[in-house]
């Protein structure tokens, strides 16, 4: 019998399937798209992500930075935060999919073209897409239909506005080797450097607007973006997504679906790499609901500082403080970017 099934053939379901497979079980991803999968995110792999993925013996490639940049996106004014633990990497989505892809196909792990709708539990096993498992590993993103069919996913907060995510590549050399975020009112933009010649922008906003709408909000950032050549937009959202649990019976949630904050701090990938060892860890040890607690712990410091940021982004007051305040006090500064890095 399959160990994991795993709904989801994104990094965090190929994460899970080669943890999986080093750990010696029966892995199947069920995943419908065709690799390479792409997906509006900022494509920043913090260092923390980047040493787990060499860990599992992942081979990737991309542009390294080697800290965070606020910036006022007005001003200029700007407070830097650099790594202490090697460089993160910028790496595209759709080059960071297929290497996972890679990976998990030499240590044996199938994947079958199907899509994981209907869930069924019994006894001592799951039955999914016309396939029977010990257990279902929901790594289905944002939207998550499992979360959906099985009724966990929790309410939206009342009063707080939904954020959204826009990307967009640009054909220009990197002017930094950081990862720059700049500030403005309701807004952020990610700049990412991606390659020698080319960079990744993204906005989180909570506005519903055109993306060129959105960066006349950072005049600096614009003139610098002046005639480039852009991209398609790639969107995502509501960002917020909640999981009451992230273990229902035999059907245990990773990556996205176990509950999104927002993408303010990066650290998306992060969490979902090392949340999918976690949870092979407890299926392994038979102790599958230990994996509520285990994701409760080493996700406190990601949900409790980018909860902190959405507090203060949702408070203009306080927002417009952000940049002014972290440039007065870069030792701060730059233990909160190590924090999670």
């Amino acid at each position: 019998m399959i160990d994991l099934l795993i709904a989801g053939g994104g990094p965090a379901g190929l994460a899970t399937a080669i943890h999986g497979a080093l750990a010696g079980l029966e892995v199947v991803v069920a995943e419908p798209r065709p690799t390479p999968i792409d997906k509006a995110c900022g494509e920043g792999l913090m260092p923390g992500a980047v040493r787990r993925l060499r860990e599992l013996g992942v081979p990737l490639s991309g542009q390294p930075f080697h800290g965070i940049r606020y910036v006022d996106g007005v001003s200029g004014r700007h407070a830097e935060g650099l790594f202490h633990r090697g460089p993160g990497l910028g790496t595209r989505r759709t080059a960071l999919q297929p290497a996972l892809a890679e990976r998990a196909a030499a240590l044996g792990v199938r994947v079958v073209p199907r899509r994981v709708d209907g869930v069924v539990q019994e006894g001592d096993r799951v039955h999914a897409a016309g396939l029977t498992a010990r257990y279902l590993v929901a790594a289905d993103g944002l939207h998550s239909p499992v979360r959906r069919g099985l009724g966990l996913a929790a309410p939206p907060v009342p009063g707080r506005p939904a954020r959204y995510g826009l990307r967009r590549h640009y054909d220009v050399a990197p002017w930094s080797g950081l990862v720059e975020v700049h500030w403005a009112d309701r807004c952020e933009a990610y700049v990412t450097p991606l390659a020698p010649d080319r960079i990744g922008v993204a906005l989180l906003t909570s506005e519903h607007a055109p993306f060129d709408v959105q960066l006349a909000r950072f005049p600096l950032l614009a003139r610098r973006l002046s005639g480039a050549g852009g991209t398609a937009v790639r969107g995502a959202g509501p960002l917020r997504q909640g999981a009451r649990v992230r273990v229902a019976g035999r059907v245990l949630f990773v990556g996205d679906a176990a509950g999104y904050v927002d993408a303010l701090t990066g650290e998306g990938l992060t969490l979902a790499v090392t949340a999918a060892g976690e949870l092979v860890r407890c299926v392994r040890q038979g102790r599958p609901q230990a994996y509520e607690r285990a994701w409760r712990e080493l996700s406190r410091s990601y949900r409790t500082l980018t909860a902190s940021l959405l507090w203060a982004r949702h408070r203009p007051p306080v927002a417009r403080r952000i940049v002014p305040l972290a440039a007065r006090l870069p030792r701060v500064f730059t233990g909160a970017v190590n924090l999670l890095a």
